[in-house]
């Protein structure tokens, strides 16, 4: 007695479930072929002409870029908040007013400066030019204001630094 007899179910059925079995085992065996060629065209691209210790050479170089790219960028931190520090010192705003100081000279030959930093603070260099010699001062600024009296040539050049831009 076979076994198909002992358990009831005819030859020709298990025939017909393991063709199909074997069909669907066939039909993954063509999609995992397709998958698998496509990793290896993927595979190929990524690899180039290379093989994986010239691809692993390739690699530690990128990686010792990076970190030059790194130590580079934190360099430059530092001296960019080293010259954002020291730019609070320097004279940013700039006014200049050329005028006649007497009205026998001609050709504008005397001047107010004004050069202040980021804060307002600075000075005004007043240069009066005349027949007998020129005369210079200076008076400070203080957060955009002097303390002393100012001309009007010296508030003229005042107000042009305070509102450069």
């Amino acid at each position: 007695m076979s076994i198909c007899e002992y358990l009831g179910i005819e030859l020709e059925y298990v025939v017909w479930g393991l063709a199909g079995f074997a069909a669907f085992l066939f039909l993954l065996l063509l999609i995992n072929m397709g998958m698998t060629a496509g990793l290896k065209k993927k595979y190929k691209k990524f690899m180039g002409d290379s093989d994986a210790r010239s691809l692993e050479e390739k690699m530690d170089g990128y990686i010792q870029q990076f970190s030059d790219l790194i130590e580079t960028n934190y360099q430059n931190k530092n001296r960019l908040d080293k010259l954002e520090g020291q730019m609070n010192l320097t004279f940013q705003k700039i006014g200049l007013v050329k005028y006649d100081a007497f009205n026998e000279m001609g050709g504008k030959l005397s001047f107010s400066l004004a050069l202040l930093n980021e804060k307002d603070d600075g000075f005004i260099i007043n240069a009066m030019h005349s027949r007998e010699g020129c005369y210079t001062y200076i008076k400070e600024i203080i957060a955009g204001k002097s303390v002393i009296v100012l001309a009007s040539e010296e508030k003229e050049a005042l107000d042009m630094a305070l509102n450069y831009k």
